[in-house]
């Protein structure tokens, strides 16, 4: 059955549904709503390049999660999740540089710029559905409300609660559906409840998605642990996406700001969907400080930063394997470039060309598409310098087709499900690589139905 067909069931399904309520059937009707909910999940695939199962992640000491239904958009799931963080947890996050961000985002940056009264416990709330973007004064009563609610329900500093939300722009956030269920969610969080925080902030996305680490710091164990949502509206511009992460690691704000900030660039910066750069991008990294562990410092600050910049990474790459309609993920190395920032846009050029993504899912070697999206990068590149490869294949090189190059070899290539594009510019010792995915009809179905 495609998708057409999926969605005439649902249709059909729903009218059912109408017809029993007239007739007081509401037993029945009920039954009748859960089915029509499966056909409607049934018509969502999950991208092939996902992973088997939600990864099972560490406990981490001081936080709890609670997620409940608070239908902002979506029925019969949760879309609403709420993090508690124990007192004195450190945090530190990036967010996306849009000038019109939302008015959460404009809210976290200014609490994380604030002095952080002592001792104070901190907490995390995020609704899916609706982003609360480009909706004005009445756009920031609403985080108001949201972060003022869960502040008296955990008794902790409004200063101390950072809200995110994520869905369609534009539309007022109905904030009171949330609010109605706080009191509901402070009542049942727990330390394992991560998988469905994951789940409650899914929009678009095919699976939910997470990651962990566990380093020996000294005197015991240091885990991470973290979730993020992600499939459409990708592009580097921090931090394209909503992502969250936990460690029981003992460290300042100040020294965790510090690898946040130098880790970014080559994760969370170095993945593209589509280009486009979201209204509601929040990155935030929150350490507790209740490991065994003695503060992070000297060599087991180097192993920290490592393992959280691998779970960083981990996230990203996932958001990409999710991108909207996706099939192929695709890694995208340039190297030997004039400068750092010159390999930036040849990679980015590449990466974002909808020419290139149409031929990776078309499975063509169309290799052309490359060299034009390397010449109009607006880096500085030289034709009879250049190399290009598909994975260990040279297909290019001083400026020409490889001599021992054949088109049959290109296409088989092209079949994998994870593709690398290499090139080489010839012109300094400068590198980059970025990860995206193809460009498929499915996209085009998901953003065309999106507010409908």
């Amino acid at each position: 059955m495609d998708k057409k067909q999926w969605k005439a069931k649902a249709k059909a399904l729903k009218k059912e549904l109408k017809a029993l309520a007239e007739t007081g059937m509401a037993a029945v009707g009920e039954a009748v709503e859960t089915a029509a909910a499966a056909v409607a999940k049934a018509a969502k695939p999950v991208s092939p390049l996902a992973p088997a199962s939600f990864p099972d992640l560490p406990r981490i000491a001081g936080v709890e999660f609670a997620a409940a239904e608070a239908g902002v958009k979506y029925k019969n799931r949760r879309d609403v999740m709420l993090v508690r963080l124990a007192p004195g947890t450190a945090i530190a996050g990036a967010f996306t540089r849009s000038s019109t961000r939302s008015g959460c985002v404009r809210d976290c940056q200014a609490k994380l710029a604030a002095r952080v009264p002592e001792g104070a416990g901190a907490a995390v709330i995020v609704n899916s559905g609706n982003s609360n973007a480009f909706t004005g004064a009445v756009g920031d009563k609403a985080v108001a409300e949201v972060t003022g609610g869960v502040a008296a329900a955990l008794g902790i500093p409004a200063s101390r609660v950072f809200s995110s939300s994520t869905g369609v722009i534009g539309e007022p956030l109905p904030y009171e559906k949330i609010t109605a269920k706080i009191p509901e969610m402070a009542a049942t969080l727990g330390e394992e409840g991560i998988a469905w925080a994951a789940e409650a902030i899914m929009t678009t996305d095919t699976f939910a998605k997470g990651a962990a680490a566990t380093l020996q710091g000294e005197g015991g164990t240091i885990s991470i642990s973290g979730i993020a949502k992600g499939s459409g509206m990708i592009a580097p511009d921090m931090a394209t996406m909503l992502v969250y992460i936990f460690t029981d690691a003992r460290i300042s704000p100040a020294a965790l700001q510090k690898i946040v900030s130098r880790n970014v660039g080559d994760t969370f910066n170095a993945i593209t969907v589509d280009s486009d750069t979201s209204t509601s991008d929040t990155l935030l990294v929150a350490a507790t400080g209740r490991s065994a562990a003695a503060e992070v410092k000297g060599q087991v600050a180097k192993d920290f930063e490592a393992a959280l910049r691998g779970v960083m990474m981990n996230l990203a790459h996932q958001v990409v394997r999710d991108g909207e309609g996706a099939t192929k993920f695709v890694e995208v190395r340039v190297t030997g470039a004039a400068s750092t920032e010159d390999a930036g846009k040849v990679a980015l050029s590449i990466a974002n060309s909808p020419l290139v993504k149409t031929a990776v899912a078309g499975e063509d070697p169309n290799w052309g598409r490359i060299v034009a999206a390397v010449g109009k990068s607006g880096a500085a590149a030289d034709r009879d310098r250049l190399t290009i490869r598909f994975g260990d294949i040279l297909v290019a090189h001083n400026g020409w087709r490889a001599p021992k190059y054949r088109e049959e070899d290109g296409a088989a290539y092209m079949k994998r499900s994870e593709l690398v594009i290499a090139v080489d510019l010839g012109l300094g010792k400068a590198r980059r690589t970025v990860w995206t995915c193809d460009l498929t009809s499915r996209y085009i179905e998901i953003n065309a139905d999106y507010r409908s």
